[in-house]
């Protein structure tokens, strides 16, 4: 095999890409910092036992291993940045308060989560830690919206809600093992409702009825009502229909964005605690956003608080916008002239793009769309449309 050859599903981003990319890293990150996120950078490197604590086989699977060679101790290369940034928000900062945490920065996968993707995400994400009540839901909801905002995606923009509380309130009491639970969970997922019967047939009535209920309940808001009909007489289940329904009210009314539930997707399952959920954009063959409440995430590194939040791959965000135009720039010739280094000098620091031309070179084609160029009159040098 050639040696420039690279892994499957793993790629070089060439230079007008990783232009796009460098740029939406920052306008997210600025987006999240007018929210009043801070940024951490955890490492891309840790204790196997530290990174895969609590976050299930899904996510040991996905994460490459290796052993450390200083200390002899099993390491892992990060799959998912929140489980580290659970750990910054437990012991490093051990706040009382709210914490409001965001990052941006590459995770490795052992397999594509999805066709065509990559294994080598640029995960960008944010985070609320020390609020139960629906408000940070809400805003974390509204900050990934803005974030697709300043992306330059508005319109088309779906938001799929559902609550994890429901399925679980659904299996309360019922005696079931864990190759059961996980068929009647694709059977949910896959809205295969002959299967579901199969499957549920020895539950109590409550729960078969209301878990076949749930392949039909996914649509608009008439989905909640018809929801609080079909799902009568379970507590929690009233109360995450209400929270979906509150939370839908306060993101309604902006143009370009639909509002649906589906309350039998599954995914994440395991992992989240509450409410979660998912952003459709056009071009995106599956939702470009993830997100939702995960309260148990911090109970692994002794301290247990509310958590809720999002990520989004950037790399995948890249892939569904139209590419940039090349970057405007003043052309300027090759010399050791003092006044003309001088120039380009004063023309960099404001902020301009100059690219001197090698001997030679002239004519070449980059990155660049040199509009203008610098050229002497007089003595002076000036920059003159081209």
């Amino acid at each position: 095999m050639s040696a420039w050859v690279l892994p499957d599903h793993i790629a070089d981003v060439l230079p007008s890409e990783a232009r796009h990319i460098e740029e939406l890293r920052r306008q997210l990150l600025d987006t999240a910092r007018g929210y009043g996120y801070e940024l951490v950078m955890p490492p891309l490197l840790e204790h196997l036992e530290s990174l895969l604590s609590g976050t299930g086989e899904a996510l040991d699977l996905q994460t490459f291993k290796l052993v450390d060679q200083l200390s002899g101790r099993s390491m892992g290369l990060r799959a998912d940045t929140t489980p580290q940034v659970a750990r910054i928000d437990a012991h490093l900062l051990n706040r009382d308060g709210v914490a409001r945490l965001c990052y941006c920065g590459p995770v490795l996968h052992t397999r594509p989560d999805r066709p065509h993707a990559t294994r080598e995400p640029l995960q960008f994400g944010a985070e609320i830690y020390g609020h139960a009540g629906l408000e940070a839901d809400t805003e974390t909801l509204l900050l990934a919206l803005d974030c697709l905002r300043a992306s330059g995606l508005e319109e088309g923009v779906i938001v799929d809600l559902a609550d994890a509380r429901i399925v679980r309130a659904l299996f309360a009491g019922v005696p079931v093992d864990a190759a059961a639970l996980a068929r009647v969970h694709a059977a949910l997922a896959a809205k295969d409702a002959s299967e579901l019967a199969s499957l549920t047939q020895d539950f109590p009535a409550a729960s078969r009825d209301g878990l076949r209920a749930l392949v039909q309940l996914y649509g608009d808001a008439s989905v909640l009502d018809e929801a609080a009909k079909a799902l009568k007489g379970t507590p929690a289940v009233a109360a995450a229909l209400a929270d979906l329904k509150q939370l839908a009210a306060g993101l309604g009314g902006v143009p370009g964005r639909q509002i649906s539930f589906d309350l039998a997707d599954l995914r994440g399952y395991a992992y989240y605690s509450g409410m979660r959920f998912g952003i459709y954009v056009p071009g995106a063959a599956d939702s470009l956003v993830r997100g939702g409440r995960y309260d148990e995430v911090g109970a692994v590194f002794g301290r247990n608080r509310p958590a809720v939040g999002f990520s989004l791959d950037v790399r995948e965000l890249v892939g569904v916008l139209p590419a940039r135009p090349l970057r405007a720039a003043i052309r300027a010739p090759w010399s050791d002239a003092a006044g003309l280094r001088q120039a380009i000098a004063q023309l960099r620091k404001s902020g301009e793009t100059v690219v001197c031309v090698l001997p030679g070179h002239g004519s070449e084609i980059d990155e660049f769309h040199c509009d203008r160029e610098l050229v002497e009159q007089a003595g002076q040098w000036s920059v003159r449309t081209i």
